[in-house]
């Protein structure tokens, strides 16, 4: 693409969207960032009003961009919840109050620049396997461990989408048919048993000791607590089952791990590549890493659907 002089040359607008906080960029058509910046969500203000700051914000970083003598060619949004990508429909999001919300066409209209709508964890994802640890691998499985697990299957550097939208959602995989109740009504759901939220929970419970978080129960794990070691031993158990389940579904070189739960590090990797090991049979089994673009995935994510909107336009 020419530049005029005193161009600095084009970038994409990208926002990752959460139901805290935002993540934004100016990010160049090679994946360097040239500007970042965060933002409040303000969730609780409602979803018109978390509407009204994506707008505002992507608008000023476009303002941002021209002023700094880039030219701003489209713009990419990363949100939670279900996503009709090919409609640019923001369906359904319990963390920010989204119920059909044509958040593309309101993006259009308001900068008039190609704009691109995805799903947060397939954005961080796509990032993972395109920049970041799956790079040069065609067949990643990106499995993001938080408050909850979600995940999702790149293949030559494209996000599978799901016919509604909601494909990637190993967290409600069933693990243990009798286990604590998930948030999505079931009982047993992989997310219910090895989120860091669940692994908290779990300990708060049995030890009476109430916001107990998932790093203090590692940390206590491998300092030789026994109560806190059953509790990381049976959560890794119940996640190498699930990540079992998506090879054998999936069939990936690669699955990388992200989300607040890996900064346990090798506390986590290790037992978890063991117990993953035990699982195959006939599969093969994938090269098991950790994620290493952080918490700036989904907004790099969201920069290479914009670029990918242009390419195919």
């Amino acid at each position: 693409m020419e530049t005029g002089p005193g161009d600095a040359g084009p970038v994409v607008i990208a926002l990752d969207v959460g139901g805290t906080g935002m993540k934004c960029a100016l990010v160049r058509p090679d994946g360097s960032v040239v500007h970042a910046e965060r933002h409040p969500t303000g969730a609780e203000r409602g979803p018109d009003a978390v509407v009204d700051t994506i707008l505002d914000v992507a608008d000023g970083l476009a303002g941002k961009a021209r002023a700094d003598g880039h030219t701003p060619r489209a713009v990419g949004i990363a949100v939670p919840g279900v996503i009709d990508e090919a409609a640019g429909m923001a369906v359904w999001s319990a963390n920010v109050g989204f119920r059909d919300v044509p958040l593309r066409d309101l993006a259009v209209a308001r900068l008039g620049l190609p704009t691109a709508l995805g799903h947060d964890v397939r954005a961080g994802g796509l990032a993972e396997a395109r920049l970041g640890a799956g790079r040069g691998t065609a067949h990643v499985l990106f499995v993001a461990i938080g408050t909850g697990i979600a995940a999702a299957h790149v293949v030559d550097g494209s996000a599978a989408v799901g016919a509604h939208g909601a494909a990637g959602e190993i967290g409600h995989i069933l693990v243990r048919p009798c286990g604590p109740r998930c948030g999505c009504g079931r009982t047993g759901c992989l997310e219910a048993m090895a989120s860091a939220a669940a692994i908290g929970r779990r300990y708060a419970e049995l030890a009476g000791v109430p916001g107990s978080t998932a790093a203090q129960v590692a940390e206590r794990a491998v300092a030789g607590e026994e109560l806190a070691r059953e509790v990381w031993t049976s959560a890794v158990e119940a996640l190498a089952d699930g990540l079992a389940t998506g090879q054998a579904l999936f069939d990936v070189q690669a699955i990388v791990l992200g989300g607040g739960l890996v900064r346990a590090g090798r506390h986590l990797l290790d037992p978890l590549r063991s117990a993953l090991r035990e699982r195959m049979t006939f599969h093969r089994e994938p090269r098991l890493v950790a994620a290493t673009l952080g918490d700036e995935a989904g907004c790099l994510g969201a920069a290479l659907l914009a670029l990918d909107a242009l390419e195919n336009r």
